[in-house]
């Protein structure tokens, strides 16, 4: 399974929520009618992006208490969203995927979509997250 495929196609509608600050339903089906992606791939996608959506303002307040000299109305919407799914993906999803696999696709995306300096941001935010929320608990 193209786990990194499902990931870029969930952060294409995470970015999108971030200026509509809403579900778009022809958008999640058009990301997910390809013959990319199996099945099984649809669905994490579409699991993936309905848990983001119902629990974004949770995820906000994670990112918010590891922010250090900015706000998230400063964030770049792309690291924003990247940000977002590698949060969700670490506490909330069901998925089996280490911390340090879910940080390191994250600063991949970001190398991707972002500006030069945004892979350090992501990555600063990811490890911070990973070792004050995650460390001592029973997860990835």
């Amino acid at each position: 399974m193209s786990r990194i495929l499902a990931r870029e196609n969930c952060f294409k509608l995470m970015f999108e929520y971030e200026f509509l600050k809403e579900r778009n339903e022809l958008s999640l089906f058009n990301l997910t009618d390809t013959e990319d992606l199996t099945e099984e791939e649809k669905e994490l996608v579409k699991q993936e992006y309905l848990g983001l959506i119902e629990n974004n303002e949770k995820i906000e307040e994670i990112i918010t208490k590891y922010l250090k000299g900015y706000t998230l109305s400063r964030i770049y919407k792309v690291d924003l969203a990247i940000l977002k799914i590698a949060i969700y993906e670490m506490m909330f999803s069901n998925q089996q995927t280490p911390s340090k696999v879910i940080i390191n696709e994250a600063v991949e995306l970001a190398k991707k979509y972002s500006t030069e300096k945004s892979y350090s941001f992501v990555n600063g935010v990811l490890a911070s997250v990973n070792k004050g929320e995650i460390d001592g608990k029973t997860a990835n």
